[in-house]
């Protein structure tokens, strides 16, 4: 065991009582302390990054763009050309989604995709102030939303699969407050994933009462009981896009192609959504149509683009895939090895998985939820610390269950997977004790 005294004289430093008010950066930073000042390898499962090596395509046509000259000319606000035709075919390949490459538009990372669509959905009418976060999700996005000053509202999904989604909804949707539903699918921390019944009910809603579907879909065609990875054929990538034409669709190059480092996501808009207008919009920018909004009034306000020569590392990732010559899906299997390999050794130590109800059997994939009987988020997470382990608590994500962590499989290691029997053991024993 680490020292309880080293643990709790660093924790200090954060200024805060409460572990479950860490953030994912905050954890990784502290974990990072222990490490230094105990000199134990922790087994890491706070990090939500990529534990892949980068895509060697879009690396290479990164560096065939810079030697062109790309690096000395800024790019165009809404994307260079090669890259809107390439998600244009994306979205065709593998969602059966058809989209103009006028309304596909290069962001740094999902980051700030996400930020962008919530900030021109929340400035689209002043009697709709509100997002509705379906819950648990990514944390980061409702930090963005008090970055700016914009409120929201969110259910824990837990109990409300399935027929008791659209009931649930419409609670909050009957009140004409809303602005945009945001969720991600498959979900981060959960990693349940919508049915297509379940889409459609929101799909159907959000028309109905006009409302902005925000799609994350960061972690695109990894729910691996599916083969959502050969082109042009079925299964498709299930998303709302196929039942409202109100949405925008964030993706990202983070986990699809482990390209993270160089911070390049995508924007997918209907052509209704790209082409609204909204007069609210006039209030903050030149324009009220909302597809020019986001670029030249949120983009160009905040990055004035997105970095020239990841576009082009972008396009031909994304070409490689449209054309079939790289199984992209395949190559992301590993997290779904790890996370069963993982949830075997935690339910054999007498953990339980905290979100296990996705109509089906939960999907293996980058991350899911463990908890310890008689344990709070808190209390867990903490005693994680001293075996050498690290996760977040899932009330962060707006998990409405008070017990229970969200574990990342990304920096496991296959090699630690039996190191990580033996620390579970250990803490097993010391809570029998």
């Amino acid at each position: 065991m680490i020292s309880k005294q080293l643990i709790d004289s660093l924790f200090a430093k954060f200024g805060t009582n409460d572990i479950n008010q860490l953030s994912i950066r905050e954890v990784g930073k502290l974990v990072s302390m222990i490490e230094k000042e105990s000199g134990e390898e922790f087994i890491h499962m706070e990090m939500g990054v990529p534990g892949l090596p980068a895509s060697q395509i879009g690396i290479d046509a990164e560096k065939e763009a810079l030697e062109k000259g790309v690096g000395a000319a800024y790019p165009n606000i809404e994307g260079i050309q090669v890259t809107k035709e390439e998600i244009a075919r994306f979205a065709k390949l593998f969602m059966n989604l058809e989209t103009s490459p006028a309304h596909c538009i290069p962001t740094v990372g999902g980051m700030q995709g996400s930020f962008a669509a919530l900030l021109a959905a929340a400035r689209s009418n002043p009697d709709k102030p509100y997002t509705l976060f379906i819950d648990p999700g990514f944390p980061v996005q409702k930090s963005q939303l008090h970055l700016m000053g914009v409120p929201f509202k969110s259910f824990d999904i837990l109990n409300y699969r399935g027929d008791k989604l659209k009931a649930k909804l419409e609670e909050f949707l009957k009140e004409e407050n809303i602005c945009s539903i945001c969720y991600s699918s498959p979900n981060n921390p959960s990693w349940f994933c919508f049915t297509e019944e379940e889409l459609q009910t929101i799909g159907e809603l959000a028309t109905e009462h006009d409302v902005l579907v925000i799609e994350d879909l960061a972690y695109f065609g990894m729910d691996f009981r599916e083969n959502y990875g050969v082109p042009g054929e079925s299964p498709y990538q299930p998303t709302v896009a196929h039942y409202t034409d109100n949405y925008i669709l964030i993706l990202s190059a983070s986990k699809i192609f482990s390209y993270a480092g160089q911070r390049i996501g995508m924007l997918i808009f209907s052509e209704k959504t790209f082409t609204r207008k909204y007069p609210n919009l006039k209030n903050y920018f030149t324009s009220d149509t909302l597809g020019h909004f986001i670029p030249y009034g949120v983009l160009y306000a905040t990055t004035a683009g997105t970095a020239h020569s990841a576009q082009y590392a972008l396009a031909a990732m994304l070409k490689t895939a449209n054309d079939g010559q790289v199984d992209f899906i395949k190559n992301l299997h590993l997290y779904g090895q790890k996370a069963r390999l993982m949830k075997e050794v935690f339910l054999k130590h007498g953990f339980y998985i905290v979100y296990n109800d996705d109509k089906r059997e939960l999907a293996d994939g980058f991350y899911f939820t463990i908890a310890y009987p008689g344990l709070t988020s808190g209390e867990l997470m903490t005693k994680f610390l001293y075996f050498g382990i690290s996760a977040i608590s899932l009330a962060i994500t707006g998990s409405e269950n008070p017990n229970g962590l969200r574990a990342c499989v990304s920096f496991v290691r296959l090699d630690q997977i039996p190191e990580l029997d033996l620390r579970l053991a250990r803490f097993v024993n010391e809570m029998k004790n």
